[in-house]
């Protein structure tokens, strides 16, 4: 039997700020609207990421972005394949700062703004842009695909570790970085990032694949939405590096129910990150996955989301060859053994 009058606390602290849970609406175009985002503080979020503003969209005025994008070549995968739309409605700079100040207006939760790029160029100012405009926060979304064979993992490890330093150069408000789960070691870069300044690191971006199309023999978008299965390569690394970097740690990608948000919370995270769960459902879902965690948790004697943070991680289990090699062979012949 639950308690009703048991007092449970789901707050977290993230970059730095206080939110009332750890549930936080990812950047997707949902987020491009001020009544999405005030609908999304309403079903419970505690803290929104902004749509991306690209590195492209910095660089190219408006009337150059179809020929850039058809270009093909530099662009990131994600500014063709996570907005196919992006060719039809750009929105540059000016417009985006203004979508913060209007977001501030209009809710009290915090705002993260987000960039979407891979070089430190010309699109620093407008971190600092951001931040003056009123945002939290903000997230460096590095979406870097290194295609030419004479670029050394060593080289791209480093242009990441420079970008959060002259980030944090700009700007005085918090810095999270949100990146890929392909480094030969996972670990060293987490820490190479937390030792540059991030403040936070978001696991993982997705990685957006493009398809073939057979009858027009053209390379075209291939957008998935994520399901809880993705969630497994987060939960690992987000356990492994749980005490080993001071950066808070953020899940993203694969959270889609109550116990998916446990999961996250468990492994290390501060928050549970969410965009295709919305995409599917709805924002009110929101308000459904806060009352369900309201509900285990009562289910199951915890007083707060503080009080799990960590304790499925690497350094808390009582077996953490579970996440390093000694798990191998178990995991190999766990299927026949069932």
């Amino acid at each position: 039997m639950i308690d009703l009058t048991k007092t449970i606390d789901l707050s977290t602290t993230y970059l730095g700020l206080k939110l009332k849970n750890p549930l936080v609406a990812s950047s997707s175009p949902m987020c491009a609207d001020v009544g999405n985002i005030r609908r999304m503080e309403d079903a419970g979020a505690a803290a929104v990421v902004l749509d991306s503003l690209f590195e492209e969209q910095i660089e190219l005025e408006s009337a150059d972005l179809d020929r850039f994008l058809t270009a093909g070549s530099e662009v990131s995968a994600e500014s063709v394949s996570h907005f196919p739309e992006l060719t039809h409605r750009v929105v540059g700079p000016e417009t985006y700062l203004e979508h913060i100040r209007k977001c501030k207006q209009a809710v009290g939760i915090p705002i993260v703004g987000s960039l979407n790029g891979s070089t430190n160029g010309g699109w620093l100012h407008y971190a600092k842009q951001m931040q003056e405009a009123g945002a939290d926060a903000l997230e460096l979304n590095i979406y870097y695909i290194p295609v030419d064979p004479k670029v050394t993992g060593e080289q791209v490890e480093e242009q990441y570790v420079e970008l959060v330093k002259a980030v944090k150069a700009e700007v005085k408000i918090p810095v999270a970085v949100k990146l890929g789960p392909y480094f030969s070691s996972m670990a060293n870069v987490a820490q190479r990032l937390d030792a540059a300044g991030a403040d936070a690191l978001v696991l993982f971006n997705r990685f957006y694949q493009p398809d073939f199309d057979l009858e027009s023999l053209e390379v075209v978008p291939n957008l998935i939405l994520s399901n809880s299965h993705e969630l497994l390569l987060r939960l690992h690394w987000i356990a492994v590096l749980y005490g080993s970097v001071k950066a808070d740690l953020a899940l993203t990608g694969g959270v889609h129910s109550a116990t998916d948000v446990v999961k996250a919370m468990m492994a290390g995270a501060k928050v549970a990150m969410m965009t295709s769960a919305l995409l599917k459902r709805g924002i009110t879902f929101l308000d459904t996955i806060s009352t369900e965690l309201l509900i285990w948790m009562g289910e199951h004697e915890y007083d707060s989301i503080k009080q799990m943070q960590g304790s499925m991680s690497r350094n808390a289990v009582p077996q953490p060859g579970a996440f390093e090699r000694a798990n191998y062979m178990k995991v190999l012949n766990s299927y026949a053994m069932r």
